[in-house]
């Protein structure tokens, strides 16, 4: 399959999918033994802290223990690490797994055996959504950022969010958080945030009241096959939304995001976003001072100094403070806590300095793990650290993402000076897929563009490499979704 050539396909108009727009109340699950299959991951156990405090008795099982395994652990859950047993506690009502989890898992076949319903982590906080204003942030990336930045806005305006968030954030008190059942002062529903996740269509089970739309790229193309495919599942998710007398409002994206398409025949109010002037809300942002501009009908409506490096990450933030408005607060204070965000975990994460003779090497964690993610940090973090050289540890993150992609990862390190890449980190994919790409593909494409690029493997060599490697006055940043951060925190701690 040629890959890039289904952008340029024109569509035709797609129908509208239906769906008896939910009235229903809050789920209720005082009472119920739920158990959580990959309890470990920042999504999972958030949901599992949310669902603890609505009465549910909650337990669960991973591969390996955690920091966020133990903190559940503190809080009174039972957390197992013997997954291949298939064991599962006598009283179970329902069982909870992780996007991750493949069906043939011996606890998953275990609750088929015993006939109990199994529910994924998106069918169940688009349960939890019912009877919330439920707010649903949708994109190929730049979901987790934005996300929290926009449960800071909203916490520190007072309106006491509930959000599950695909990633740790010490500001807002980790990844997740159990809010007011109404907005303070009001009679409307409380606030339920979440990241809304394309791979494997699981989108689709949320019920939001108000969407974003950050962009709409090609990834999970051993789930969808074309790029088509990708932007008819967002406009199915897009169709989620009420009609506009119910409050359904959908931010998107201006460019990057195929709106013609992903918003055509919506009931939901639908506003654009972006840098073009044409967009109904205008994001200006200047590099030199780091201010970001909102503008609409012409006129400016807020400015603030980016708590973050790059356009990518101005431009989230303005959709997290056009969100907040919609929301109800106040332009004064949402400029006020934007600027205070202080950013999440492994996303453009400044991990500090490392001494060396002559001088220091500044050292970044990167979520980073999809071609334009890649290339928009790796041209933040040279423009704001002018470094003397940019140094990348990349570790690609699934077979079937590097294969399909291959080509535009090889583009996307146009701004580094040297590029270590470590075995793909093996997730779902089939053994079959994982014969068919390797890293020395990736350096191979790499050194043909003219990049110097090394394959090494296992991570302690990457750290001695990058003793020889690193010079006073580099930036070293470590990427991907796997757990490549162990090389930073091991090149620092040398």
């Amino acid at each position: 399959m040629k890959q890039g050539k289904s952008a340029a396909k024109k569509h035709s108009k797609p129908a509208v999918a239906t769906r008896a727009f939910d009235q229903s109340p809050p789920w209720d699950v005082r009472g119920l033994h739920l158990y959580f299959v990959g309890i470990g991951g920042c999504g999972m156990s958030g949901l599992a802290r949310m669902l603890l405090a609505r009465g549910a008795e909650c337990s669960g099982s991973d591969q390996t223990r955690t920091d966020l395994t133990d903190s559940l652990t503190r809080d009174g859950l039972t957390i197992t690490f013997d997954q291949e047993s298939g064991s599962l506690p006598d009283e179970c009502d329902l069982v909870i797994a992780s996007a991750a989890i493949r069906p043939d898992h011996p606890q998953l076949l275990e609750a088929q055996r015993r006939g109990l319903t199994v529910m994924h982590y998106a069918e169940a906080l688009g349960r939890l959504m019912l009877g919330r204003t439920g707010v649903s942030i949708a994109g190929t990336h730049g979901k987790s950022t934005t996300t929290a930045t926009l449960a800071h806005i909203l916490i520190d305006c007072g309106l006491d969010p509930s959000f599950v968030v695909g990633a740790t954030c010490a500001q807002i008190g980790g990844g997740s958080r159990t809010g007011a059942a109404a907005i303070p002062g009001t009679h409307r529903p409380g606030i339920l945030l979440g990241e809304a996740c394309e791979f494997n269509r699981s989108f689709h089970h949320h019920r939001p009241t108000l969407g974003v739309i950050l962009n709409v790229e090609e990834d999970h193309l051993d789930i969808y096959g074309s790029l088509d495919a990708i932007i008819e599942a967002f406009h199915e998710f897009a169709a989620l939304l009420p009609p506009r007398d119910q409050g359904g409002f959908l931010l998107i994206a201006h460019e990057g995001a195929h709106r013609s398409v992903v918003a055509a025949g919506l009931d939901c109010a639908v506003e654009t976003i972006g840098f073009s002037t044409q967009a109904d809300w205008v994001v200006h942002f200047d590099p030199a001072s780091h201010r970001v501009t909102l503008s609409r009908g012409g006129g400016e409506v807020a400015s603030w100094i980016a708590p973050m490096p790059g356009e990518h990450n101005a431009c989230n933030s303005a959709v997290a403070c056009v969100l907040a408005h919609q929301l109800g607060c106040a332009w004064d204070r949402i400029t006020k806590a934007v600027e205070s965000f202080t950013g999440v975990d492994r996303r453009l994460q400044r991990l500090g300095c490392r001494a060396i003779p002559g001088g220091e090497v500044l050292v970044y964690d990167d979520y980073g793990h999809h071609p334009t993610e890649i290339d928009a940090t790796l041209r933040a973090l040279r423009a704001h650290e002018k470094p003397n050289r940019l140094v990348c540890v990349f570790q690609p993150h699934q077979h079937s993402r590097t294969r399909f992609l291959l080509e535009q990862f090889a583009t996307s390190f146009s701004s580094a000076d040297v590029v270590i890449v470590p075995h793909i980190y093996f997730v779902r994919d089939s053994e079959a897929e994982k014969q068919r790409v390797s890293a020395a593909d990736l350096v191979d494409r790499l050194r043909q563009r003219g990049v110097q690029a090394m394959h090494l493997y296992p991570f302690e060599a990457i750290v001695e490499q990058l003793e020889n490697v690193c010079r006073p006055g580099d930036l070293l940043v470590v990427m991907g979704a796997g757990p490549v951060w162990k090389v930073a925190k091991q090149f620092l701690g040398r």
